[in-house]
């Protein structure tokens, strides 16, 4: 189902992804955003996004540590001065989350599952946390469908581990079919 639902989404999203790289390729900088996360059993690989950030924002992200509105091992500013213009629309449409199609062909991430962490957030957690790592990372999960940035880090964690114990293709499928309604009808309050 991933394979043929990431296959599936790549060819539906050329057009946009090329779309897009022409208008964030105008503001300078690369398109396409790679980052390392960690995947299913803390297994690092590459992630990939449209670039949604000035290109040194992971330079600027210690300064604006105090400014985190989440608490535990998440980073997450409503306003962020580090986003660009294009950078706030594609990210309310989730329109930069288009390019890990490709990591779910590759096998690293699932359509649907718990959002990849970042290595210096897998330090702050708590083996209780750790449990969101027993499966492959998501595109979307029940958390991003469930409210996302309006719910804090033991919210997610939570919701992530509620997903784990009740996984099925039912389940799967319900919230593909959600995050479809949310990014096409931006029913989303938590998009930042």
């Amino acid at each position: 189902m991933d394979i043929l639902g990431g296959c599936f989404g790549l060819i539906l999203s050329a057009i946009p992804i090329i779309f897009l790289a022409i208008r964030i390729k105008k503001d300078g900088g690369p398109i396409f955003y790679a980052q390392e996360r960690i995947g299913k059993n803390s297994k690092p690989f590459i992630m990939y996004k449209l670039r949604s950030m000035v290109p040194n924002a992971d330079d600027l992200k210690d300064t604006l540590l105090e400014k985190n509105e989440l608490h535990g091992g998440m980073f997450k500013i409503k306003e962020d001065p580090r986003v660009t213009e294009i950078g706030r629309t594609i990210r309310h449409y989730y329109l930069d989350e288009l390019p890990q199609f490709w990591n779910v062909v590759k096998g690293e991430m699932s359509l649907v599952g718990p959002r990849p962490c970042l290595k210096r957030e897998l330090t702050q957690y708590s083996e209780h946390d750790k449990q969101r790592l027993l499966v492959k990372p998501g595109i979307s999960g029940l958390w991003q469908v469930s409210g996302r940035s309006n719910l804090d880090f033991a919210d997610m964690i939570e919701l992530d581990l509620q997903y784990i114990k009740q996984r099925s293709i039912n389940l799967d499928l319900k919230i593909c079919f959600k995050t479809i309604r949310i990014v096409l009808f931006s029913e989303d309050p938590g998009a930042y």
